[in-house]
């Protein structure tokens, strides 16, 4: 794959080091295009027909299930963020007082909130799983603590597929053998991974997935992607709107009121799912995430990022193990020498991007970025360090 060619899909000034995608990712010039033509498209309502509001719809899903491996398109949801997805999730889940919901130190908020607010109503168990204290096999040790962790009394195991800010790599297969032991749901938040990481429902076997949409999905801000599996079939969805029941596609007939929902994950859709402007540059954006394959882009981060890694390493930064971290995605704990404060004017002065979260100084590239990328944060480093 040529790297040029597919910068070329980008608008990144070339003075521009934008390491920084796990946070909000860059339109490529084909969903700007798209929402465009959108923003037209409804200047002009008469020209708009009712298939509109359901068929591009239904391709979005058809796309996203090819994206991780599903065969029924109709277990998506469109969603409008991580959040709407995991409340609906903890909406249609009951505890006895006792069990526990694990959860991963310091994870992202959106997948902490519903299960502690879910736990304290239950008089359950928030059950942290802290990442160790040590560097060496901290991944390894991780993914190991996380396993003993789950016991008869679990009842969730919500985890992402990586650590939002230190890449951390989980071991999913076998946390799901683990979570079907104990009969214990496994709910997974894709957000920073789906997209740039291969994942597979058919091997993995997750009770839902949730993902935000304008990270490694290249979709606007508001917009997220949900698949639940069958133990979700029958619950209940977060709000009654008209596009969630059955035949809602019958216009004429939609005071015929229905008691039934649509089947599957159709019955937890957003209201206005069928948003002209985003269900269009969501459309672009999975295809081309398609055209280009998760597999191919984890091959280019990894290209780009073990010399980095390793130079960063000699720097005195912690990065955690290469077998047990993303290449999209990971974290580095600096030097104490370095004051951050001072590091972040020299990263702003270079027109370098990235996030700082918690410990972590986060890197998360992608396709657009380049070895002269990486080079140039670490130029930054190095002046901090002097």
């Amino acid at each position: 794959m040529d790297i040029t060619q597919q910068k070329d899909l980008f608008d990144i000034p070339e003075d521009i080091c934008y390491l920084n995608t796990a946070s909000l990712s860059p339109s490529f010039k084909a969903v700007e295009q798209a929402g465009l033509d959108a923003v037209l498209q409804k200047s002009r309502p008469y020209l708009i027909p009712s298939s509109d509001f359901f068929d591009p719809v239904i391709k979005l899903k058809q796309r996203f299930a090819k994206l991780i491996e599903v065969d029924e398109y109709e277990r998506i949801a469109t969603i409008p963020s991580a959040s709407y997805g995991i409340a609906t999730i903890a909406n249609n889940i009951t505890l006895e007082p006792g069990q526990n919901v694990i959860l991963m130190q310091e994870q992202f908020p959106s997948n902490y909130y519903s299960w502690k607010k879910l736990t304290d109503h239950y008089q359950a168990e928030l059950k942290i799983v802290p990442a160790p204290k040590t560097k060496i096999n901290r991944g390894k040790l991780w993914n190991e603590a996380i396993l003993e962790a789950i016991d008869d009394n679990t009842a969730v195991v919500a985890m992402g597929h990586i650590h939002w800010s230190s890449g951390t790599l989980f071991n999913l297969k076998a946390i799901r053998k683990k979570t079907h032991q104990h009969k214990a749901l496994l709910i997974i938040d894709g957000s920073q991974s789906v997209g740039a990481l291969p994942f597979s429902v058919k091997e993995l076997q997750p009770d839902a997935l949730i993902c935000a949409g304008y990270k490694w999905l290249f979709g606007p801000y508001g917009c997220g992607y949900a698949y639940y599996g069958p133990y979700f079939d029958h619950g209940e969805p977060l709000e009654e709107n008209w596009t969630n029941r059955l035949d809602s596609h019958k216009l004429p007939d939609l005071t015929k009121y229905q008691n039934e929902y649509k089947p599957f994950a159709n019955r937890y859709v957003m209201g206005e799912s069928g948003s002209f402007i985003h269900v269009k540059m969501q459309l672009a954006a999975l295809k081309q995430v398609l055209f280009w394959t998760p597999e191919a882009i984890q091959d280019h981060c990894r290209t780009l990022s073990i010399k980095a890694a390793e130079e960063l390493r000699n720097l005195g930064c912690y990065i955690e193990d290469n077998a047990y971290r993303s290449h999209h995605l990971f974290g580095l704990e600096l030097p104490v020498s370095v004051d951050i404060e001072e590091f972040k004017k020299i990263l702003a002065d270079h027109g370098v991007f990235l996030s700082f979260r918690g410990a972590y100084v986060r890197l998360s590239c992608h396709l657009f970025n380049t070895t002269h990328d990486f080079e140039t944060f670490i130029s930054c480093l190095k002046l901090a360090l002097r």
